[in-house]
């Protein structure tokens, strides 16, 4: 009888060690005991997913992480995978294509349109309430045969978590029938999401835009990894070898 008592306890422990092992597992929200920290794995990651006319910069909490690898035409879209960390701070700059000495493109005939729209996995999009600062407008009044352009400086550490942008405006919507997007923008899921610019979405030709998103909007827990870095990980758990 006691035997059996010792086997029943060591089912038990075992069982219970595996919902332990289970509970770490990806987008838990759970890290190890002790100040330890697991490596991140795939299943920890977001996509995210971003059109521009023309093109765009992405930092994410202050770091680089995407960036639009077609200056021009084809319009595209760019998706990545992003390991999110929240509080999570978001900063673009967007840029229509446009002659830095006249604001306008096509050999100085034409005055282009814009427009940047995002979407990543947890539910964030853009909108409105998102902020915006153009540095590069033109041609000023739209004067097409003496063109002459506006450019403020960029801002030093602009895409900066500290960064003060209280200053900044509102981002403003735009439809789809403003903006004009091209058959790459109709082949990715963008619902939800909104274009968004500054005021002026002819003559505004780099637009720098951010948000704060202070908890995923989906209301998945994810573990923080940010300071992945500076510590010794506990790697994954192995799978077993297939017999």
């Amino acid at each position: 009888m006691k035997n059996l008592l010792n086997i029943a306890l060591a089912a038990i422990a075992l069982l219970v060690g595996i919902r332990a092992v289970e509970g770490l597992g990806p987008n838990s929200g759970q890290q190890p005991p002790g100040g330890r920290i697991r490596k991140p794995q795939m299943n920890d990651t977001i996509k995210a997913s971003m059109y521009a006319d023309n093109n765009f910069m992405l930092y994410v909490n202050g770091e680089l992480v995407a960036v639009d690898s077609i200056s021009f035409v084809p319009h595209n879209v760019i998706t990545v995978d992003l390991l999110p960390a929240y509080p999570m701070t978001i900063a673009v700059m967007a840029r229509d294509n446009a002659d830095p000495k006249t604001g306008m493109e096509y050999a100085n005939t034409n005055i282009g349109d814009a427009g940047f729209i995002l979407k990543f996995g947890d539910g964030t999009v853009t909108s409105s309430a998102w902020k915006a600062k153009s540095i590069f407008h033109g041609p000023v009044d739209r004067d097409t045969k003496n063109p002459r352009v506006t450019t403020e400086p960029l801002p030093e550490n602009w895409f900066a978590v500290d960064f003060d942008d209280s200053s900044w405006k509102q981002a403003n919507e735009y439809s789809e029938e403003e903006v004009d997007p091209k058959q790459p923008y109709f082949d990715t899921d963008f619902s939800g999401a909104k274009f968004i610019w500054s005021d002026d979405i002819a003559l505004d030709n780099t637009v720098l835009f951010r948000h704060v998103v202070a908890a995923p909007p989906d209301g998945v827990q994810r573990p923080d990894f940010r300071n992945l870095n500076n510590v010794v990980p506990d790697s994954p758990p192995k799978k077993g070898k297939k017999r």
